[in-house]
């Protein structure tokens, strides 16, 4: 079956175009210049120059907190132009089956225990990046409303929790997530000799994190059994930690010993973000990461592209 993956040069894309199984599907994954997601148009003629089966949605503008702090209209319109192009487009192009990547900051911000999926909508949004939010609580809606309309489609929405892993944003100042920044700022204190490593706001809020590879994992596994897959599904490892715990983390693999200090003048974003994972290991799927490993390969992915830096340099 011939697929089309967007958003091939993000971290998301990456991991798919690295999996074991990529071989069994007929797989197009055009950069930017070659389909431009912010043009209907020419949307709607790559798709039709191409006729495919599938579409994987892992396209999108994202960012650390303080970009999205900096840049909500950005995040909010072209995000969700994108989205609606390519859905929309998929739709009119006879595309039966989409598979479009959504987000856990489209849940309400500050709840109580795990997020199941039937609290989409269902309260305010986290101020600090709520114009993503609102993007992604878009694309899945359209997904939702055409099923609602055209049974015969399979226009899915998989909600995952935090990644981080190979080809994850390092070095991108504002882009970078946490893990990613993480290891910048304290591979850099143990380069410069630093005792001490700036954690931004408490340390206490909690996050999930999943490695890349098993997003790609998920996916492999649900256009598999995408006809029994709900119109909205988290997809996530169902343990989470404090920011402290991941700073640690890095810091035990790197090899770093100095202390963290904390500045709680800035942003730490929602106290805790930990998804319900119910539904997906009810279907039959489950990620297969720890942390411990999925941090290890991280850092061996990180030092490689160091290498290569400093011999492109």
């Amino acid at each position: 079956m011939r697929v089309l993956l967007s958003g091939a040069t993000g971290m998301v894309g990456r991991n798919i175009l690295e999996h074991p199984r990529i071989n069994t599907y007929d797989v197009i994954s055009p950069n930017r210049s070659d389909l431009n997601l912010l043009d209907k148009t020419h949307v709607k003629n790559f798709l039709a120059l191409h006729h495919f089966d599938i579409v994987i949605h892992a396209a999108g503008l994202v960012g650390g907190i303080m970009a999205n702090i900096d840049s909500p209209v950005k995040f909010l319109i072209d995000n969700t132009d994108m989205a609606r192009n390519l859905i929309m487009c998929s739709y009119e192009a006879g595309i039966s089956q989409f598979i479009n990547l959504g987000s856990s900051c489209m849940y309400p911000c500050n709840r109580p225990g795990m997020l199941s999926e039937e609290m989409l909508m269902d309260g305010p949004l986290e101020p600090t990046n709520e114009g993503y939010a609102l993007s992604k609580i878009y694309a899945a809606r359209l997904c939702q409303y055409l099923s609602r309309e055209h049974p015969e489609l399979r226009y899915k929405t998989l909600i995952p929790c935090n990644l981080y892993g190979r080809w994850d944003h390092f070095y991108s100042g504002n882009k970078s997530h946490l893990i990613a920044a993480i290891f910048d700022k304290i591979s850099a204190a143990q380069i410069y000799g630093l005792d001490q490593v700036t954690v931004w706001g408490t340390g206490q809020v909690r996050r999930e994190f999943m490695y890349a590879a098993d997003i790609a994992d998920a996916i492999f596994w649900i256009l598999d059994n995408i006809n029994k897959i709900p119109d909205l599904l988290n997809i996530g490892v169902g343990i989470d930690h404090t920011i402290t715990e991941y700073y640690r983390a890095i810091a035990n693999v790197i090899g770093y010993n100095g202390r963290f200090v904390y500045d709680l003048d800035k942003p730490e974003g929602m106290s805790r973000k930990l998804l319900n994972v119910s539904k997906l290991t009810s279907l039959g799927w489950k990620c297969g990461t720890n942390l411990e490993e999925g941090i290890q390969k991280t850092y061996e992915f990180y030092c490689d592209q160091a290498s290569r830096a400093i011999s492109v340099g």
